[in-house]
């Protein structure tokens, strides 16, 4: 395990309107502002899109992602990690939960999914903790890269 200790700077409210991708509007809206490294939570309504729900074979690499479509309106709840990618832009990692008429799908929202009517984002910057998103070349994930 690798950890390193920060501080909360700003807190972003964000509403999230209908049509907008997650993750890119985040990550969009983060280089705007010039956070680096963050905590993000959602909850709203998802309306479309598809999201990782694992890989296809558990020991395989780099892993092959199963990827589900979400069909219609879902509710959602979502926490992620904000950091830099190796060229330096914002990258978020973000899982959710989402459901629908007594039905739940959970997993990654990195292939992007769209807001349906509304999304609410709370983004807790942190200072002091140098990160960045770095590719693994076993598992070909970008991953959480802790300096100092």
């Amino acid at each position: 395990m690798k950890a390193s200790e920060g501080r909360i700077g700003r807190v972003f409210v964000i509403r999230l309107e209908d049509g907008d991708v997650v993750p890119d509007c985040i990550e969009r809206f983060a280089a705007e502002k010039g956070v680096s490294v963050a905590h993000a939570i959602m909850v709203g309504g998802i309306g479309g899109g598809q999201t990782v729900v694992g890989p296809r074979v558990s020991d395989q690499m780099p892993p092959e992602p199963m990827l589900l479509p979400i069909d219609g309106a879902h509710e959602v709840v979502g926490v992620g990690v904000l950091a830099p990618g190796e060229n330096g832009h914002p990258l978020l990692h973000i899982h959710a939960a989402m459901g629908r008429s007594g039905n739940t799908l959970t997993g990654c929202l990195r292939p992007g999914v769209t807001t349906w009517l509304v999304g609410e984002v709370i983004l807790y910057e942190i200072l002091g903790v140098e990160a960045k998103r770095v590719k693994d070349d076993l598992c070909g994930f970008a991953l959480l890269e802790l300096q100092g």
